[in-house]
């Protein structure tokens, strides 16, 4: 795969920035995520974790299963309680 590929379109993270953290031995999609931002942008890493899952597998030499993925969390907006409490609040 090339080098310059985005794997993490939110954050625009190429391959390239992730194996350098890799290289710095930040060896965990929890630690690549901190170093480059990777899984951090509006969909919280629902379409990159698993590329990255599968490049530290492949520079580390294991299996993608001995790789703990990220967690990732739904985007937030805000809400007013009374839209919650079902008094309406669709008014800004």
């Amino acid at each position: 795969m090339d080098k310059e590929v985005v794997i993490c379109r939110c954050e625009e993270v190429t391959r390239a920035q992730i194996e350098e953290a890799i290289e710095r031995g930040l060896c965990t999609p929890r630690d690549i995520k901190q170093w480059t931002r990777a899984g951090m942008g509006l969909c919280q890493g629902c379409t990159c974790r698993s590329l990255i899952c599968q490049i530290v597998a492949e520079k580390l030499a294991l299996e993608v299963s001995e790789v703990s993925p990220l967690t990732f969390r739904p985007p937030v907006r805000h809400i007013k309680l009374k839209e919650l409490a079902g008094l309406g609040g669709n008014d800004k």
